[in-house]
């Protein structure tokens, strides 16, 4: 999760050519289709032992027109989570991993049940230890340790117990 960032133009105008620059193909550099797989494994594994619904979201870059009016990776997190129906689950207890790879910015987005047990401060965390393996270019690794957080935190809140525990979201991971 990103602070606020400064606003002056000189990183507003770095802002703008990284975002220029990123595009699909930076994403499959940062996530070949082999680490795709490895991360939907990992949402796989998890929800063996919880009944949250985990989604992993990586977005190139933004749209020129939005990065001139400054539409930060939070709120396009928050875009992107009702786009996808992720607060669209029987319990309240989807989570929205999102990487805006242009900004090296990981937004968590979590449905207003699992939030009220986590917290902002346990999200953040997660976010921080993900971000520092983006910096190292890690990126797969930096998403397993994220996932693998979220899934210890919903197993603790949200633990299978016999219930049906559908499926309800895709666990394969979305290039937006």
């Amino acid at each position: 999760m990103s602070e606020d960032a400064p606003t002056t133009g000189r990183h507003q105008l770095h802002r703008f050519f990284r975002h220029l620059a990123t595009d699909h193909g930076s994403v499959r550099r940062a996530f070949p289709k082999a680490a795709l797989a490895r991360i939907e494994a990992a949402i796989e594994e998890g929800e063996t032992r919880h009944r949250g619904q985990v989604r992993f979201a990586v977005e190139p870059s933004l749209p020129l027109s939005r990065v001139l009016r400054r539409v930060t990776p939070r709120e396009r997190a928050l875009e992107v989570f009702g786009d996808l129906r992720i607060w669209d689950t029987e319990e309240n207890c989807g989570v929205l991993v999102y990487l805006l790879l242009a900004d090296r910015d990981v937004e968590i987005v979590a449905d207003r049940g699992i939030h009220g047990h986590v917290g902002t401060a346990a999200w953040e965390a997660v976010c921080r230890k993900m971000e520092t393996a983006f910096r190292d270019g890690r990126f797969t690794e930096g998403v397993e340790t994220g996932i693998a957080e979220i899934n210890a935190l919903l197993a603790r809140h949200y633990p299978r117990d016999g219930r049906a525990g559908d499926n309800e979201l895709s666990n394969r991971p979305v290039v937006v």
